[in-house]
């Protein structure tokens, strides 16, 4: 009778524990959120609006503290060498798993020193073309340019940005010679396919979309794993070249000593104020498409992710000047 009496208790218990488990975190001081990068833009944007929403769950502020410089490397240095309390986030944007490759004296290690906590958005990269290249998708592009080696070029916001690294990946999978043309930023690069300069471009959907609605550009595809919600009639790179991937990835990270459970329940706050009507709505208007993911699988992606570019980055022999 007292084991069974012990069962049932721990039976009954059961739930309350399950939902204390699921409780959000409560600190008990502000919270500080590291942007690597200036204010301004879209992910700005988004940092800000996360911050509103933990505020109101946590019940407690969440200081927005800027660290731009060096391509994120500052503000992310400054994550990794915080006390792993959860005290101290940081934002992180596609250059978070392109770095590695790209910098080989990183003050950090990026998947030591530093783990997930969740995943916030994908973004798109999408593959225009000037309305006078004689190609309509990206099927028709990978005939063209076989037929044409070498004499197709691709602009895109500068070296070793994820839209860089998507073209030399379309390369390396399709088996192409397509010739990068690297701007300073979107603008230059966009208006320079406008004019008809360079003949293809590789940008963020959302930078350059409005340059298809007037005619100017048209897009030839989108160079993510699946159609975006917003824009399904736009077809995938993937859908000619299997297995291909390249897509804007924004999440919050934190120290990698925080405790695992810690940085679960930290995940599962952030997702939950990511999903709210309010906050999915505002990244929809942005661009991006929400996704709020634990902990575990934001880590699970940036491992992923570092190992694609490294190779993308080694085979194409990219180096910053």
């Amino acid at each position: 009778m007292p084991n069974r009496r012990h069962l049932l208790l721990a039976l009954a218990a059961a739930p309350g524990a399950l939902r204390a488990q699921e409780t959000a975190w409560a600190p008990s001081r502000p919270v500080k959120l590291i942007v690597p990068f200036a204010p301004g833009g879209p992910t700005d944007t988004v940092a800000r609006l996360l911050a509103e929403r933990m505020q109101s769950i946590w019940k407690q502020t969440v200081v927005i503290d800027y660290k731009p410089g060096a391509g994120t490397i500052l503000g992310t240095q400054f994550v990794a060498q915080s006390p792993p309390d959860g005290y101290t986030l940081g934002m992180a944007i596609s250059a978070h798993m392109i770095n590695p490759a790209l910098q080989p004296r990183l003050p950090y290690d990026t998947t030591r020193d530093l783990a997930g906590v969740s995943q916030l958005a994908l973004g798109h990269f999408g593959l225009f073309a000037h309305p006078s290249l004689p190609v309509a998708n990206i099927t028709e592009l990978i005939a063209y340019a076989k037929q044409h080696p070498g004499k197709l070029s691709y602009a895109t916001p500068g070296v070793g940005t994820g839209t860089h690294l998507a073209g030399e990946m379309l390369n390396a999978m399709a088996g192409l010679d397509l010739v990068h043309v690297p701007y300073k930023g979107s603008a230059p690069a966009q208006q320079d396919v406008i004019g008809g300069r360079v003949p293809l471009l590789f940008d963020v959907l959302f930078s350059s979309l409005p340059f298809v609605k007037d005619g100017r550009l048209k897009v030839l595809a989108l160079s993510s794993p699946r159609r975006a919600a917003a824009n399904p009639e736009i077809g995938l790179i993937a859908e000619a070249v299997p297995g291909f991937s390249a897509m804007s990835i924004i999440g919050v990270i934190a120290p990698a000593g925080v405790p695992r459970e810690l940085r679960q329940r930290l995940g599962a706050d952030i997702a939950r104020a990511v999903k709210s009507p309010e906050l999915h709505e505002r990244m929809v208007a942005l661009g991006m498409e929400p996704v709020g993911s634990s902990a575990d699988e934001y880590d699970a992606l940036i491992r992923s992710e570092i190992d694609k570019w490294s190779g993308v980055v080694k085979r194409a022999g990219i180096k910053l000047d």
